[in-house]
């Protein structure tokens, strides 16, 4: 698809989701979706790698300067990490 958007191939993909948990389909048409549904999942997969490598998070030092840093997605949660290690420092 050309020039697909992120949120054209997200509502794609949970209207085939429903399809296949909701209706009797063949085994040739569920396989259909499926294959739809996995190339949809890795599109948006791959757009939401490219945006998370331009997030960055405006901060203030310890001179209440703003900065820029770069956005580190934490493993535990929503939550965001930022790389400098003040909030380590504060924390202790």
């Amino acid at each position: 698809m050309a020039k697909e958007k992120f949120e054209d191939a997200l509502n794609k993909l949970e209207k085939i989701v429903s399809k296949l948990e909701e209706e009797e389909i063949s085994l040739e048409e569920s396989l259909k979706f499926f294959e739809e549904g996995v190339r949809l999942s890795r599109f948006c997969n791959q757009k939401l790698d490219e945006v998370e490598k331009k997030v960055e998070i405006l901060v203030k030092d310890k001179e209440g300067v703003l900065k820029i840093e770069p956005f580190i997605p934490s493993t535990k949660g929503n939550e965001s990490l930022i790389t400098s290690g003040e909030d380590e420092a504060e924390e202790e």
